[in-house]
């Protein structure tokens, strides 16, 4: 047997015992009385704060009316409840109620205890290996997923580089996101503006890049790459954002995907990136992407109190 046949029958071995041993063979899943879809869409709503039922299709990879039918239930027995989304108020926004955080909290009490149980079996070093190992896997297999459904915004693109009325459009997603979920007011969204129209006139640069997620022609995600704000042949990762439909679907990673492929061809010694403590879902991505938490402090530079972050990828290793 090849070598590449005996690391496909190992997964393949594991993931079955880990199916088992999770509880996925069983109606019910983490101590509750709910399935596995439920358990999950408890926890991607709870992850997210608020969502649409097409995102969680989007996420779970079930069929639309599966999904129609579970969020009626949940609804109807008190765990989500729904509310007008403030920028079209046809569309329904799915939240979790108290009831919904109380069965939440005892699926991440019980969850994490299986963790740590297991993680007590086994060494501080093979621990790392097997978050990172897991992160890897599962990556991968959510974009198999995608490239074998391209019904899932089959017309989403990625383009490089300035595009007409770019600066408006992407300050438009970010004022309106971040009014809505964390009261950013005025003096965030100018400053994005502001800073967008700086960055836009230095693109004939070399080492700055903007990437657009485009669907049917409108922009409905950005990422940049600013590579002179920062010095020290550091690279500055900026204005990382999704609309809300967009979420969940891997628009986001392809972004990233282009943006980290563009610091590693120009060997950046790094490339760093500004966030906050809140953005649990962005956190995820850019781990998956070896970015690491380098700094963390109470600051003020988006216009309201936050735990700011700061994360750090090194760039690739340079031969002398």
């Amino acid at each position: 047997m090849s070598a590449e046949s005996e690391i496909i029958k190992q997964i393949r071995v594991a993931s079955r015992l880990m199916v088992r041993e999770l509880g996925f063979m069983s109606n019910t899943l983490a101590a509750t009385e709910y399935s596995p879809s439920v358990v999950h869409t408890l926890l991607e709503v709870e992850n997210k704060g608020t969502m649409t039922a097409a995102q969680l299709v989007q996420i779970l990879g079930l069929e639309k009316s599966s999904v129609s039918r579970m969020l009626a239930k949940l609804i109807r027995i008190g765990e989500l409840e729904e509310t007008p989304s403030a920028e079209d108020a046809r569309i329904k926004r799915l939240r979790l109620t108290a009831q919904g955080k109380k069965t939440v909290a005892e699926i991440n009490r019980y969850s994490n205890q299986r963790v740590i149980s297991a993680l007590k079996k086994i060494s501080p070093y093979q621990q790392q290996v097997v978050s990172q190992g897991l992160t890897f896997y599962a990556n991968a297999l959510q974009a198999c997923r995608e490239d074998t459904n391209p019904g899932n915004h089959g017309s989403l693109k990625i383009v490089a580089g300035y595009h007409a009325g770019m600066i408006g459009r992407i300050t438009e997603i970010h004022g309106t996101f971040y009014a809505r979920e964390y009261d950013f007011g005025s003096f965030f969204e100018a400053k994005v503006s502001a800073s967008l129209a700086d960055f836009a006139g230095r693109l004939d640069k070399e080492c700055n890049q903007v990437w657009l997620a485009m669907l049917n022609d409108r922009i409905v995600g950005s990422v940049a790459i600013d590579g002179e704000d920062l010095g020290n042949n550091e690279a500055h990762l900026r204005w990382f954002i999704l609309d809300d439909g967009c979420r969940g679907s891997g628009a986001g990673r392809k972004l990233i995907v282009e943006a980290m492929k563009f610091c590693d061809e120009r060997k950046f010694s790094a490339v760093q990136l500004w966030t906050f403590n809140q953005l649990t879902a962005a956190r995820h991505l850019y781990e998956s992407f070896g970015f690491k938490l380098s700094k963390e402090w109470q600051g003020d530079q988006w216009g309201t109190s936050i735990m700011e972050q700061q994360f750090t990828r090194p760039g690739p290793m340079i031969n002398p």
